[in-house]
């Protein structure tokens, strides 16, 4: 019970914290795109402050010296809503590939257009893996890194679901380094659970898949990499 309490306490400071500074920050449209990243990082650690605080989980990050320099996609493992969070704080000006239905959201589709985001309508078919891709190259000419959640949707810890060929399109295509992602984040924040449950969440950047390998070599090597490392993760939990 007390930890259904402490989980209803952080979803109400979540929704009424961000409505709030998302109407503070909204003068900063008018800046320079780096102004609204900046907003978007104070965001992610006011939120994961919260986390912290209401529920006891926090989180730690492995593997930074794995991110290039330069542009590079960034294929992460989805298994919560963190992880839809937290790229805002580990990255400089990241561009997220997402689905049209959360441009949607009142306000902050706002700061989706203004971010520069992917937007992707997942029923359009062909047309939706050639906006993927037109908009990831956009993302990558700019220099920034591309996150994108190579399954498609949240997936069950220890479950892996199918990996989509959209990631596997834009390797071939771009010509970047893929850094896959493992984490562990749907042991503590589950998909469409309430309860979120303290301890520390560890998120893994592994190193780069560089350019060079057919599509089907690519796929394979990033979904075993992945999915190796989670299963390690999940052990350790």
């Amino acid at each position: 019970m007390r930890r259904f309490v402490r989980s209803v306490l952080f979803d109400g400071s979540f929704y009424i914290t961000s409505f709030v500074l998302m109407v503070i920050f909204l003068p900063l449209m008018l800046l320079p795109q780096g102004a609204i990243f900046w907003a978007g990082r104070v965001w992610v650690n006011v939120s994961m402050g919260l986390l912290k605080a209401l529920v006891g989980l926090s989180y730690r990050v492995e593997g930074l010296e794995n991110l290039p320099v330069g542009p590079c996609i960034v294929a992460c493992k989805h298994e919560s809503a963190w992880e839809t969070l937290i790229f805002h704080s580990l990255l400089n000006r990241p561009g997220y590939a997402l689905k049209r239905e959360l441009t949607w959201i009142p306000l902050i589709n706002l700061y989706f257009w203004r971010m520069g985001m992917v937007i992707i309508d997942r029923g359009a078919g062909a047309s939706a893996l050639k906006s993927l891709v037109n908009g990831a190259r956009r993302v990558i000419a700019q220099g920034r890194p591309l996150v994108i959640f190579p399954e498609g949707t949240r997936g069950v810890p220890g479950k892996p679901s199918e990996y989509q060929a959209g990631v596997g399109v834009l390797y071939r295509d771009l010509g970047v380094p893929v850094i896959p992602v493992a984490l562990n984040s749907g042991l503590f924040w589950g998909r469409r659970s309430p309860l979120k449950h303290p301890g520390q969440i560890t998120i893994q950047f592994l190193p780069p898949i560089q350019p060079g390998l057919s599509r089907v070599e690519f796929m394979t090597k990033l979904t075993d990499c992945i999915e190796s490392a989670c299963d390690i993760l999940n052990a350790e939990k």
